[in-house]
Order: structure tokens, then sequence, then C-alpha cells
């Protein structure tokens, strides 16, 4: 159905003639008389009678008014939904309770009236598709992997690097440590069970591990963070890696800075440059504009793998 018509017929309705419609809506007489007798082929019936006054709706034309503004209104509400700033700015975060997920929330804090859509997709192949077609606005990740360059339409910008730091039990051989390099690491298993190979952690921890010959043991099956960590507080030798914010509550588990140097985990905000959302570009100048995360120096300095974009 043609809806240019339909808001015709309506305007024609409420106005009580063809001549007024016609001024209400920038047409000519003749173009308001061409639509309302399309539309009245369309459906088979007469909508309205000409009278001395004007024109008055048919008992076809009263029934079907009702619904043609319910046609218009969805209309409206179909392009409210998509129009930039009046949908949810939908972002990625990888996880609920990883470092971009609290950035997310320090933003939602910093801007109360954006609505916001959180997602959690697996890999950076997954959500750089998502945000080339539209499905999420922007997402958090490491960018640069090898082999996996960003496609072009998309742009990024580096928001946070997440500090790494040792696990452990209480009966770990570098539980009280009070930091640990990463030549004091090698020798020592480093569970991740997480871990999976192509994706962009996988490809991250390959090179931290070649960096500094460290054993990463991924095997065994992964039944989630929470068991990961009931494992490593009753184990003498397992231990893993842990960004800063804590996932450890009520787990008697250490948690120990490493230097010379800290290894960082490089997370970039990834949007598409054709986006307009206005609430994207309030999120990128939250994230680049200011310090969303304390930042502070690390003795001997920091790494990160050659690949990740800056």
């Amino acid at each position: 159905m043609d809806l240019k018509a339909v808001r015709t017929f309506v305007a024609v309705a409420d106005a009580g003639q063809f001549q007024e419609a016609a001024a209400v809506l920038g047409l000519t007489q003749q173009a308001v008389s061409k639509r309302i007798a399309a539309l009245e082929r369309d459906l088979g019936v007469r909508l309205f009678t000409r009278t001395a006054r004007g024109a008055e709706p048919t008992l076809d034309g009263r029934a079907f008014l009702p619904h043609a503004r319910a046609l218009l209104l969805a209309e409206e509400r179909a392009a409210a939904s998509v129009r930039p700033g009046r949908r949810a700015l939908r972002v990625d975060v990888i996880g609920p309770r990883v470092a971009p997920a609290v950035l997310l929330r320090g933003f939602h804090e910093a801007h109360p009236g954006v609505e916001l859509d959180v997602v959690t997709l697996f890999d950076a192949d997954t959500a750089f598709a998502a945000v080339q077609a539209g499905r999420v606005d922007a997402t958090f990740r490491a960018v640069g992997m090898p082999g996996r360059p960003l496609p072009g339409s998309l742009a990024s910008a580096r928001v946070l690097d997440e500090p790494l730091h040792l696990l452990t039990g209480p009966e770990h051989a570098l539980a009280d440590a009070d930091s640990v390099t990463p030549a004091e690491l090698a020798g020592h298993r480093i569970w991740m069970p997480s871990l999976v190979e192509g994706v962009e952690w996988g490809a991250y921890y390959t090179s931290l591990a070649a960096e500094f010959g460290l054993t990463i043991d991924s095997a065994g099956p992964n039944f989630g963070s929470a068991a990961m960590l009931d494992r490593i507080a009753g184990s003498p030798e397992l231990a893993t890696f842990m960004g800063e914010h804590p996932r450890h509550a009520g787990r008697d588990l250490r948690l120990i800075p490493i230097t010379g140097p800290t290894p960082v985990y490089p997370h970039s905000l990834v949007w598409d440059r054709a986006n307009a959302h206005p609430a994207l570009t309030a999120l990128r100048t939250h994230l680049t504009g200011g310090a969303p995360w304390p930042k502070a120096p690390h003795a001997g300095g920091t790494w990160v793998p050659d690949w990740a974009v800056t």
C-alpha cells in the first residue's frame, strides 16, 4: 500500500476539502485527487463523497480512517527506531566482567541519558563483521593480529592498555611475592583453558609466551571462569593471567603484579566510519578525550605485541 496515498487520504479526511489538504501537503489539488483515486482502486471502494462543502468520508472511508492513522503511526515509529540518536547504542564488550564492560559502565554513569544495548560477541572477526553489517555500533577488541587486518571501512582507537597480573592460589610457589617478572614465570604452568586458536586474545598470549619463554597450557575443558578460579585456588602448581579488575571475590587467591616489563592487553574501540549515531561520538570522546582508566607507572616499562595497533 502506498503510504503517500494513505497520508493524503488522512489529510483530506481531516481538512474536509481536497484543496485545503493539498495546501497542507504542499501538493496541487490535481495531485491529491490522483492519489486518492489510486488508493480507491487499490482498495476497491469509494473513500470520499463530494459535497457542496468539500469532501466527506464514505462509510468505507470512515471504516478505513483509524487503520490509516495506525499505518502512519507505525511508519513514524519504524523511522524513529533507526533515526540517529533515537535507538539504543549497541556495543560489544567481549564479556560482562572484563575491562571493556567497566569502561562502558563508566560511560553510562557519565551519560545516563544515553540508552545502551550491551552485547557479548565471541571473537574479533565476528565483531568486525557485525560492525560492518550495522548489527552493532562498536566493539572493544585487540586490533592488528597477524593476518587479520582491520577492514577498510572500520576505524579504531586504542582506549586502554590493561596490565596483566598473575593469579595464584595460596599454596603456589609465587603466592607470597610482591611482584614477579615475566622471566620469573618461565617454567611455571600458566593455565588458560579459554584460549582458542584464531582469536585475538589467543594471538596475544601466543606472542607473550614466545617473547618470554612461557608455558601457557590451554588443555582441558573450559567450564567457565568460576570453575577455573576454584581449581587454581586449590592448586599449588596452576596459575593464570588476569587483568586488574577483580573477578575472584570470595576465593582465597593472590593477584600479583607483573613488572619488568608489565604485559598490557591493548583494548581498542572499533566502529564504522559511516556510522552517524551521536552517542557513538560521545562514547569515543569519553574514552579518548580524558583518562577513563587510572594509569599508574609500571616499573620496567610495559610490553605489548608488536602487531597491536596504537
